[in-house]
C-alpha cells in the first residue's frame, strides 16, 4: 500500500504534542520530530507536522513507513 496524502493524516491524527514521529522514506533516509502535532489541512493541501518550534512538510509519496511513539 502506498502512502498518500490522506493516508497519512490519519495516521497523524495520533499526533498530540506527547508522542513523537519518526517517519523513513524511500532511500533510507528519515526524520524525527519530537512531540508531534498534525497541522489541520490547510489550502495547499501539504501534509505537515510540527513540534511547536518548526514545520516540516512530508512528501507523501516518498514515505515508506511511520512510527508513532
Amino acid at each position: 500500500m502506498s502512502m498518500n496524502a490522506s493516508t497519512l493524516r490519519l495516521a497523524f491524527r495520533e499526533l498530540n504534542g506527547q508522542r513523537d514521529l519518526r517517519i523513513e522514506f524511500d532511500h533510507a533516509s528519515s526524520c524525527i520530530v519530537k512531540k508531534a502535532m498534525l497541522i489541520p489541512e490547510e489550502s495547499d493541501g501539504l501534509v505537515k507536522v510540527t513540534d511547536g518550534s518548526h514545520v516540516y512538510i512530508v512528501d507523501s509519496d516518498r514515505v515508506a513507513w511511520v512510527e508513532i511513539g
